[in-house]
């Protein structure tokens, strides 16, 4: 992705010799730098670090290529959670965009209805990313070990990270990579719940709360010169597990095999400002 004399005859005539003028070259670069008075944009460089050594450690230090190296064919959140994603995706992202799916998995939860002109994957397996049918085409690296992302500036009209941003060492160079990629106007949205491989999420994300784990998000966000201030939504399920069905709720919760529907967290900021749409 990287890019890009004149033979003068001496007259006859001439009665002394002619003078050698030698042209003056300028380094036009260096003047513009030195007379602009302009100072040098600091969007996109990381602010402050979020997080310190010891936030980002994880119980399980062995390569996350290693963990993952195996596809998991299953769905990380309920069907809720999933709905909440898909119905926020239709409402945020606009056809025919360009999108990176970052750490992402053999579904993108995408709406089936919306036509974009290119979605890429990212992930760990390349068995899970190939079983993807939204994604054009994948790659796989370890954002842990290699924070560059191979793409020009300014290529994507939106990035996404559903239940990843928790296993991330390095989130603050992620998101300036990611503020590097994104069009201006494009939009970044990171979504998560409480669930986790517990022995891979960050020392800082296993010990908040859920509550907390949103506002660390929302610093990351802030940790980036250029992204504008961040949008936080929280859907928590109704107590008992949902009033669809109260008895049978009951009754699960009572002989103990109730589970607790997923809680919706997302995290959305734009590049530099947020277009509007009619």
């Amino acid at each position: 992705m990287d890019s890009l004399r004149f033979n003068l005859q001496q007259s006859p005539f001439q009665l002394r010799p002619r003078r050698t003028i030698r042209p003056r070259i300028t380094n036009i670069s260096n003047q513009t730098e030195e007379t602009d008075p302009r100072p040098p944009s600091s969007a996109g460089k990381i602010q402050r670090l979020v997080l310190n050594n010891e936030g980002r450690t994880k119980l399980n230090a062995r390569p996350d290529r290693e963990f993952y190296s195996y596809p998991r064919f299953v769905n990380h959140v309920d069907d809720g959670f999933i709905s909440s994603l898909t119905d926020l995706y239709r409402n945020r992202l606009r056809s025919g965009s360009i999108v990176l799916d970052l750490m992402s998995s053999w579904v993108s939860h995408l709406p089936e209805e919306v036509k974009y002109e290119k979605v890429v994957g990212h992930g760990l397996n390349a068995q899970e990313l190939a079983r993807n049918p939204r994604l054009d085409y994948f790659f796989v690296k370890d954002l842990n070990e290699d924070q560059k992302l191979e793409f020009q500036d300014k290529y994507f009209d939106a990035v996404l990270c559903s239940v990843g941003v928790q296993y991330l060492q390095q989130p603050e160079k992620v998101f300036a990579e990611v503020y590097r990629v994104l069009k201006p106007g494009g939009a970044l949205i990171v979504s998560f719940s409480n669930r986790m491989f517990y022995e891979k999420a960050i020392r800082v994300w296993r010990d908040g709360t859920e509550y907390g784990r949103v506002q660390l998000v929302v610093q990351y966000f802030q940790s980036v010169q250029g992204f504008t201030q961040p949008e936080t939504i929280r859907q928590q399920p109704p107590p008992g597990g949902g009033a669809e069905k109260p008895v049978l709720n009951w009754f699960m919760g009572l002989i103990g095999l109730a589970s607790r529907p997923d809680p919706f967290n997302a995290v959305i900021a734009y590049k530099n400002f947020k277009p509007l749409y009619e």
